[in-house]
């Protein structure tokens, strides 16, 4: 029996918490935009809702509790084959906006696409692998084992020749004969370790839709300095605070799902959201595993 549940029996004034369903719902009615509340139709309001939230998926993602902007615009529903569905305007901003830099846009958590204040995405590339120079990083990772040759192909040929379409850069990186999934894991790996990003669309390929590439450090030359004065701890501390004020309440490994790090990393930055009184253990009334959440959305459980 693990040292704190045994401390918890011996403590006759320890009362065990439960997690309150109706306050968790109405809490994510607010931080996930639900009916009955109005849907967003500006994309000011858009940015507002990014920059409260910290982060957010752009679509909802299966087995991802994670507030999304479709949600938010077209209410808690299956993303829309037609492309005239109203939710789609939600498209249209993420497009216009690549080169905006009114928020950072990649394929982020679960290597999806992530959209991300502005204040925030430092503490996203606090946790990443780019430690000093643009020119040296994705080589030491590359000589380490930790990024594979597609995808150092990829970088260099940003990195060298600046921002390109993707079907320019899959030819100009060599990789026009490598299969199309071994061309868009390179992307997505460079995108979640906020090596690239995209940062416009051009009228190339089948459909006249093509992602424009380029470096991080060129896009958001500011980033890495705002980065670098901050920790790894403190970096997790506050993603995770921004995530449960998302979300209310969630298990530990809910949250391991979504950032992807190890359990001891993550264990410490919950026990330090616990130490600040800002989530709490509590029973679920319905499950069996026991959830974090936030402090005003548990009760006693009398």
């Amino acid at each position: 029996m693990a040292r704190n549940d045994i401390s918890k029996r011996l403590d006759y004034n320890y009362i065990m918490l439960v997690l309150d369903l109706k306050k968790l719902q109405k809490h994510r009615m607010r931080t996930f935009n639900l009916p009955p509340r109005c849907r967003f139709t500006t994309l000011a309001v858009a940015l507002k809702f990014i920059n409260m939230r910290g982060f957010i998926h752009f679509w909802p993602i299966k087995g991802i509790d994670l507030p999304s902007l479709w949600t938010a615009v077209a209410e808690n529903r299956f993303v829309a084959d037609a492309h005239d569905d109203p939710g789609h305007i939600t498209w249209t901003w993420k497009d216009d906006a690549l080169d905006k830099k009114i928020w950072y846009y990649a394929k982020i958590l679960r290597k999806k696409a992530t959209m991300i204040s502005l204040e925030v995405a430092p503490y996203f590339y606090a946790l990443s692998e780019n430690y000093g120079s643009p020119d040296e990083d994705y080589l030491i990772a590359y000589e380490e084992g930790r990024l594979p040759q597609s995808a150092k192909q990829v970088y260099e040929t940003l990195l060298n020749e600046g921002a390109l379409n993707a079907l320019d850069l899959r030819k100009a990186a060599k990789l026009t004969n490598a299969k199309d999934s071994e061309f868009h894991k390179a992307l997505d790996l460079l995108q979640a370790d906020f090596k690239i990003l995209p940062v416009g669309v051009a009228q190339a390929g089948a459909w006249n839709y093509s992602h424009i590439y380029e470096i991080v450090p060129r896009h958001f030359p500011k980033l890495p300095e705002q980065a670098r004065r901050i920790s790894e701890g403190a970096a997790r501390m506050k993603l995770l605070e921004l995530y449960f004020e998302s979300i209310g309440a969630a298990t530990e490994s809910d949250a391991a799902k979504l950032f992807g790090w190890k359990k001891e990393l993550l264990a410490r930055a919950v026990a330090g959201l616990v130490q600040k009184k800002i989530i709490v253990e509590a029973e679920h009334p319905k499950q069996k595993e026991k959830r974090l959440a936030l402090q005003d959305l548990v009760k006693p459980n009398c």
